[in-house]
């Protein structure tokens, strides 16, 4: 074991085996091997926690332990560069241009508090985000005057990108200032087209931000590639990092290829790096930044050293898998679920996408119920429904709502989100499970 010059501990403790195709058995037992998940349960809520690797495990501490044995001036190492260029290199960016966050929430609260919003600009959002975003907005709503619009968007096995586009384009007036969206639906599991989103926020002139709470590790991500200004990832859920670790990215640099627009205005906060008296230079113009701004966010006093190493660790062992090849194989997953869904329940029991394989990923939304009920009744129905699963057959998945477009009272729905440690037996076992749960209500 090493030490590197941010303080944090490098392990070479990737194993053998792990890359190559996860369709292959004898990888798929070294992937397995790597988790300490409960043989006897399968965990298909991923979207809620992920379960972290051993190898990521046996890094919480390292670094306190160090600390503890050979103090130092902790701030020295806050700027955790090592561990941004290694995230910047997974996701498709530049070090400068991506930080190490406490949580979802502390990801999208500096994002949302950092953008220049006045009395009366207007986000445009959704009803399909997470509160670790609505929250931060209604602050700002509170706070600032800022109004928030949302896009009405319908759910069901044929919707299509575009539909999602126009929804947001109509959603769009004179004030309108940002829009924002969710990579993947928490509710349903849709995958936004972010990239076409991306490109209506540029040709509008409006700043991009995006919740990727249940992107980062699930699907391959090219941050400079989508063309957004800003995005949040959660460390905890399918990238399998520690619980208290998120990530943000700020576009730091002109990018003539996928967002040639002015960068926009920021305020990094918290920071201890910002300047105590005067300002900041003028951002870039160019494809060279002007200052690391990913530095300026990072450095906001002492950090969790030891859960910012397991997370760079989680991170390498994903690059070292593969992540085109645990996006393909997490997808493979959803498509099994959404065919074994659709042929127990019907393909209109399905909230996410059969129609357009853009919109899919290993999450799946459905309702298992037939007939529809009041709100209170319904939201204990489903949640029987979960509880049910969970203790008759020990496998854990989500109970999610969302308001429909058509008005007609919340909507609750039954998430699914496998990983790349299930396995299509798993999958099958769990259509064939809540089958039997459905024909046989109590």
């Amino acid at each position: 074991m090493t030490t590197d010059t941010a303080g944090t501990n490098h392990r070479s403790s990737a194993p053998e085996g792990i890359d190559g195709s996860l369709d292959d058995p004898s990888v798929r037992r070294r992937i397995r091997e790597l988790f300490l998940l409960d043989p006897s349960t399968v965990h298909l809520d991923t979207a809620t926690v992920g379960s972290p690797p051993r190898p990521v495990l046996d890094e919480l501490g390292a670094a306190d332990r160090e600390l503890a044995r050979a103090p130092r001036d902790p701030y020295d190492d806050s700027a955790l560069l090592d561990v941004r260029t290694v995230l910047a290199g997974g996701y498709g960016c530049a070090p400068d241009e991506i930080c190490v966050a406490g949580s979802a929430i502390d990801a999208n609260t500096r994002v949302l508090n950092g953008l220049d919003l006045a009395a009366g600009d207007e986000v445009v959002s959704t009803d399909h985000e997470c509160f670790t975003i609505r929250t931060p907005l209604n602050a700002l709503v509170n706070r600032r005057g800022v109004v928030v619009r949302r896009a009405v968007l319908r759910v069901g096995p044929d919707q299509r990108a575009e539909e999602i586009v126009a929804a947001f384009e109509a959603a769009i007036g004179p004030r309108t200032k940002v829009l924002q969206w969710p990579a993947v639906s928490l509710t349903t599991g849709t995958v936004f087209p972010s990239r076409l989103l991306a490109e209506l926020a540029q040709r509008h002139g409006l700043v991009s931000v995006v919740d990727g709470a249940q992107l980062a590790g699930q699907l391959e991500l090219d941050l400079h590639a989508l063309g957004v200004d800003f995005l949040t990832g959660s460390g905890a859920k399918f990238q399998c990092g520690p619980q208290g670790t998120a990530f943000v990215y700020a576009r730091n640099r002109v990018l003539r290829r996928h967002n040639p627009l002015p960068l926009p205005v920021f305020w990094p906060a918290p920071s201890l790096a910002y300047p105590a008296q005067g300002g900041l230079p003028p951002r870039t113009g160019t494809a060279e930044p002007a200052y690391d701004l990913a530095d300026l966010m990072q450095r906001a006093d002492t950090v969790d050293l030891s859960r910012a190493a397991a997370l760079r660790l989680s991170c390498q062992l994903w690059d070292r898998i593969g992540r085109a090849e645990i996006g393909r194989y997490v997808r493979a997953l959803g498509d099994r679920l959404r065919s074994g869904i659709a042929d127990h329940f019907g393909t209109s029991a399905l909230y996410n996408s059969v129609e357009d394989p853009r919109l899919r990923c290993g999450m799946v939304a459905f309702t298992p119920f037939r007939d529809a009920a009041g709100e209170p009744a319904e939201m204990a129905r489903f949640g029987e429904f979960a509880a049910r699963l969970r203790d008759e057959y020990r496998i854990s998945v989500a109970v999610t709502g969302f308001a429909p477009p058509d008005n007609s009272g919340f909507r609750f729905a039954i998430r699914i989100s496998p990983h790349l440690y299930n396995t299509y037996d798993e999958i099958d076992a769990a259509v064939a499970a809540m089958a039997a749960l459905a024909a046989h209500p109590r």
